[in-house]
C-alpha cells in the first residue's frame, strides 16, 4: 500500500523547513543548556561547600549555584541557537535554496558574531 499517512495542503512540502525547525532547535538548546548548567552548578556547589557540614546554609548555597549556572547556560545556548536559526532562515530566503551552504554560512556567521564581542 503506497498511500500517504497525512493529508497535506496542495503544494505543501512533506518535510519541515528551516523556519519550523528553528523553534525546536532553540527550545532544545535552552533545555540542554539548563540541564548541563544545573549539573555543572551542582558540581561547583559541592566543591565550594565541601568544608561545610550538611545544613540549610550549605543546601541553599548549592541550590543557588545550580539555578545560577542553569540559567546562565540556558541563556547562552538559547542565544546561540537563536542567532544560528535566524541566520539560517535569512540566508535561505535570500538565496532561495535549501542546501548545506546555508548551514555552513549560518554557523560561521553565528561563531563570528559570538566571538566578535570577546577579547583576544
Amino acid at each position: 500500500q503506497d498511500t500517504d499517512e497525512f493529508i497535506l495542503p496542495t503544494g505543501a512540502s512533506k518535510t519541515r523547513g528551516r523556519f519550523e525547525l528553528a523553534f525546536f532547535t532553540i527550545g532544545g538548546c535552552c533545555m540542554t543548556g539548563a540541564a548541563f548548567g544545573a549539573l555543572n552548578g551542582l558540581r561547583l556547589g559541592l566543591k565550594e561547600t565541601q568544608n561545610m557540614p550538611w545544613s540549610k546554609p550549605r543546601n541553599v548555597q548549592i541550590l543557588n549555584m545550580v539555578t545560577r549556572q542553569g540559567a546562565l547556560w540556558a541563556n547562552t545556548l538559547g542565544s546561540l541557537a537563536l542567532l544560528y536559526s535566524a541566520f539560517g532562515v535569512i540566508i535561505e530566503k535570500t538565496r532561495g535554496a535549501e542546501d548545506d551552504l546555508n548551514t555552513i554560512a549560518a554557523g560561521t556567521l553565528t561563531g563570528m558574531l559570538y566571538k566578535s564581542t570577546g577579547t583576544v
